[in-house]
């Protein structure tokens, strides 16, 4: 096997898959910017329903009030690429689902969309973990900016996402 990008992230997917089953956890995705592509990574590897609970792709506002429960107050507020939405896509997902993990992606990838205070390549993280009590949710957000095309920030904001993961691992 070559050292190629796909092959390295296969081998970190792999990694991460194995740290999951030995906690006996499941992680869930929330997606903005990213469009699925965590997921998609997550289920070329076979076995992932072992470890991968699911997840959304919340494009538009509306989808991540109705389906993570994610506050018009805040959108309005704070806008989707922002620290309050993301750690409220992180919640929600784990609010949703039996997962212990979530992780949860918005930003701009461009090329248009950007603004002085939120330029393109501007993506929100936040990860989410499930407490002791099945009520208490712990987040962390951070946000980061990535140079290069449309595919290239959403390569980088897996990348990043991944890097978030192995930490709570």
């Amino acid at each position: 096997m070559t050292n190629t990008p796909e092959n390295l992230l296969s081998l970190e997917i792999a990694t991460l898959a194995a740290s999951l089953l030995a906690r006996r956890w499941r992680l869930v995705t929330a997606e903005s910017c990213t469009g699925g592509l965590l997921a998609k990574y997550f289920t070329d590897q076979a076995g992932s329903s072992q470890w991968y609970e699911g997840g959304w792709v919340t494009y538009s506002n509306a989808m991540k009030q109705q389906q993570l429960q994610v506050s018009a107050h805040l959108l309005a507020h704070f806008g989707a690429v922002s620290e309050p939405v993301v750690l409220a896509m992180a919640h929600g997902a784990l609010q949703n689902t039996a997962a212990q993990l979530s992780i949860a992606v918005s930003g701009v990838a461009g090329p248009e969309g950007g603004t002085p205070n939120k330029p393109v390549g501007t993506v929100w993280f936040a990860w989410g973990i499930r407490g002791a009590s099945s009520q208490v949710i712990q987040t962390h957000a951070q946000r980061m900016w990535f140079a290069g095309d449309r595919s290239q920030i959403r390569a980088a904001a897996v990348k990043y996402a991944l890097k978030g993961i192995r930490e709570y691992l």
